[in-house]
């Protein structure tokens, strides 16, 4: 017979991060929607009324009763649920690892519940701090001696699909959940600001071990939706060189239409099937008041007149086209300046500029 390998509590290294093993969060779920590892499980071994119970007493008794006052809620019951949700956990993931905070107490009595069971697992020393600080780190270390080159362009003319289309890239808006405009919304939640910037550093962690090929990244503000885009990664992006993607404007009105209309539609379909003609209708006019104050007052008015006529046509006819005065309007009177004044604040000219199929070529070339 084989003898079972032991496992050993591990470091937090940038090979632990790579394996992306299946972490166990046995932190309280207020703690891991805060930020937790990109796909870790939060079975924890406190619940939020608990673990703010407890912190009261440590606060006012120190920690003596404060680890007294945690026994007496470990009734049997309690712990025998914990140890269900665990094992099932562990068994699923036997190559997996759990943390708590630091990895002190919550991580060791986890251990010692399991082993009770029969079931050695290893936890991070240091806990989640030391995962969030080595990610951290790693942000640190994107810049321009790192490969990086910034996707620059009007809006519509495709970044995101160059960026989904060369093999080394970085997607910001795909981990901010975000398209990164007005109407950039996906209509599902986008992740914690700690979670967008684990993800992050995870994805330029693969990316930094992945080879010697140019790395991809959108050119982006400062916000993408309700994100901040990191300070080292906006001062990696402003030191990075920079390609200029180009389209044509039937291209760029096509694909905003697609993006803002089509996405729109399928989405009002599925969340207000009873009237998903009026609720796109709502949406679109939402946006473009969003934006009323740098569209200006008369020109919003007038495309907000506009759009009920433009979902008409598509509801009776299957006939988009009543929508492209309305995005050429916010192509030209909006996205188009505010690209031009980012484009004159530029302190270098472009090292490439050319259509999809020309930059993935000149890459090629590169890498």
């Amino acid at each position: 017979m084989e003898t079972p390998v032991v496992r050993e509590d591990v470091d937090v290294t940038d090979s632990l991060l790579l394996s992306r093993p299946a972490f166990m969060d046995v932190r309280a779920p207020v703690e891991f929607n805060r930020g937790a590892v990109p796909g870790a499980v939060n079975l924890p071994i406190l619940d939020d009324p608990q673990r703010a119970e407890i912190g009261t007493v440590y606060a006012e008794a120190g920690q003596d009763a404060a680890i007294a006052r945690g026994l007496e809620l470990a009734t049997p019951a309690v712990r025998g649920e914990r140890l269900e949700a665990w094992q099932r956990h562990t068994s699923a993931h036997p190559d997996g690892y759990l943390y708590c905070f630091r990895g002190g107490l919550r991580s060791r009595t986890t251990q010692a519940w399991l082993a009770e069971a029969g079931v050695k697992y290893p936890l991070v020393r240091g806990g989640y701090k030391a995962l969030r600080n080595h990610c951290l780190n790693t942000l640190e270390t994107l810049g321009p001696a790192q490969r990086l080159i910034v996707v620059s362009g009007q809006t519509g003319c495709g970044k995101t699909d160059l960026i989904h289309d060369w093999h080394s890239a970085l997607d910001l808006e795909g981990l901010a959940n975000h398209r990164g405009s007005a109407f950039g919304g996906t209509f599902t939640p986008q992740p914690s600001q700690i979670d967008f910037e684990n993800a992050l550093a995870l994805a330029w962690l693969t990316q930094r071990v992945g080879g010697s090929a140019p790395v991809l990244i959108e050119a982006e503000s400062h916000l993408i939706g309700r994100l901040y885009v990191p300070d080292t990664v906006q001062q990696a992006m402003r030191e990075a060189p920079h390609v200029r993607l180009i389209a044509s404007h039937s291209d760029r009105i096509q694909r905003l239409r697609s993006d803002y209309v089509d996405h729109a539609l399928a989405h009002c379909q599925q969340s207000a099937p009873e009237d998903p003609w009026g609720a796109l209708s709502n949406h679109v006019s939402d946006n473009l008041q969003r934006i009323k104050r740098r569209l200006g007052g008369a020109t919003t008015d007038r495309l907000v007149v506009a759009v009920p006529g433009a979902v008409d046509a598509l509801q009776r006819a299957q006939d988009p086209s009543g929508f492209d005065p309305i995005i050429n309007t916010l192509l030209v009177d909006y996205y188009d300046k505010l690209y031009q004044h980012k484009t004159d604040q530029q302190q270098s000219p472009p090292v490439f500029t050319g259509s999809h199929s020309e930059i993935l070529a000149w890459l090629e070339a590169q890498a």
